[in-house]
């Protein structure tokens, strides 16, 4: 092909072929990959999907990648599926403060998107994509699948599938294993150490890593955060470094990102990705209101025993045989009321109609009062049409049975007499007031 030499091509001609290797792919790529803001091909690098690839400085000072290894990036992103309406939000979020992000920073794609979506419009970037280059993320065209929503007219939100959230969080991971080796380098450089035979040099002596080496390594989670407070780990300095030399406790394939507790008792579940962790996160409307969104079929009928394991990391919830509060309500309304909501005709037989909504009053440390309400928003039958109001007791009671019968093994690690793992002094929590059932609550 145009621009090969030994193995190396251009970066012009490996813009050219990304493209072309990816025509089919369901995650829309760039056309600028490489040479394109922010791709930094004299850096020693450039993020393609989920890989960091080489950049080497041909004869001639002209830059160059491997053809190898942009047809792998290509071949591995060809792979991924990707379902439009399984969204994850990216931003904006209260409170996070505004960073700029610039040619010289690391990916930090988040910031970039919020940075560059919060920004008003000007005659640079308005030229910048009249170029038929569009702004891109590890040769990712984010533009092309960003969903952006208002509610009441005023609150933006940006949204982006799943699948590319896993792959910015894949490149993010692999540039932080990058630049890591890289300082590395440097300090045995310093030292006048050897050089390991693993490494290679380019035509101007620089040492590059070999792009075997690129795959991160990662450690698979095995309970080693186990009855832990998040209160007293997050504290702890180092705690981040350590959280992202895991895998995924869940998907076991992305490198973990934050540490996932249960918010109702305080105890450390495992180190999960970005994208587990707004999986597993309710969809809040509001602090006592969730909308059940699609993302739930996967927490409770595709992967129900492995997210069941998950949230019983957590020994409170363990030893109760129970969710948290915002999880059990969702379950009540995807799960116990499923045949009271309406459906409508559609093409293919039946859909269920409206929005799934589902609020409580109250509080899971006073169950007595506490009360379930699920509704469906936007049915033509009636707004907000309120299809059953179910006690705490009651949902949590439903939640047992259908425990032991879909997860019999966690049903079985579960209950009050399951204390073996609860440290000495756990989180004090409310006592029922109507006294029945001190000990749970």
């Amino acid at each position: 092909m145009p621009g090969r030499t030994d193995g190396l091509i251009t970066l012009g001609a490996a813009d050219a072929l990304w493209v072309d290797l990816t025509v089919g792919s369901a995650v829309p790529t760039a056309s600028g990959a490489f040479t394109c803001s922010p791709a930094r091909a004299w850096v020693g690098y450039v993020l393609l999907g989920g890989h960091a690839v080489a950049t080497v400085r041909a004869s001639g000072g002209q830059w160059s990648v491997p053809e190898a290894e942009v047809r792998r990036a290509a071949s591995e992103l060809n792979a991924v599926g990707m379902d439009r309406r399984d969204l994850v939000r990216v931003g904006p979020f209260r409170g996070a403060p505004r960073q700029e992000c610039d040619e010289e920073t690391p990916l930090r794609w988040r910031r970039r998107i919020t940075g560059e979506l919060q920004e008003p419009g000007c005659p640079e970037r308005a030229a910048r994509r009249e170029t038929g280059r569009p702004y891109h993320l590890a040769g990712i065209d984010w533009r092309q699948v960003l969903v952006e929503r208002t509610r009441d007219r005023t609150q933006r939100t940006w949204w982006l599938p799943r699948a590319v959230v896993r792959l910015l969080d894949t490149a993010e991971h692999a540039e932080a294993q990058w630049l890591q080796a890289a300082r590395a380098r440097q300090a045995g450089a310093a030292a006048a150490e050897p050089p390991s035979p693993r490494q290679s040099r380019d035509a101007d002596g620089r040492q590059t890593k070999n792009p075997e080496d690129l795959t991160p390594s990662l450690r698979p989670y095995n309970e080693e955060l186990k009855g832990r407070l998040y209160s007293v780990l997050s504290r702890k300095p180092g705690t981040s470094r350590k959280v992202a030399e895991w895998a995924c406790a869940v998907c076991r394939t992305a490198p973990a990102a934050v540490l996932d507790h249960c918010h109702e008792h305080g105890y450390v579940r495992a180190p999960v990705c970005q994208s587990c962790n707004t999986q597993e996160r309710p969809d809040h409307l509001y602090s006592n209101d969730i909308r059940v969104a699609s993302h739930y079929t996967r927490l409770f009928h595709t992967d129900t025993d492995g997210w069941l394991r998950h949230w019983h990391r957590c020994p409170g919830c363990r030893a109760r045989t129970t969710l948290p509060l915002p999880h059990l309500a969702a379950w009540t309304a995807h799960i116990a009321c499923r045949s009271l909501r309406p459906t409508h005709r559609a093409p293919r037989g039946r859909k269920p109609c409206g929005v799934l909504r589902v609020s409580w009053t109250g509080s899971q440390n006073a169950p007595r009062s506490c009360l379930l309400t699920v509704a469906v928003d936007c049915c033509p039958s009636g707004e907000h049409r309120v299809l059953a109001q179910v006690p705490y007791r009651e949902a949590a009671e439903r939640f047992r049975v259908w425990l032991a019968e879909t997860a019999p093994a966690v049903a079985a690690a579960a209950g009050p007499d399951r204390l073996d793992d609860l440290p000495a002094q756990f989180r004090p929590v409310i006592a029922d007031t109507d006294g029945e059932g001190l000990a749970l609550f």
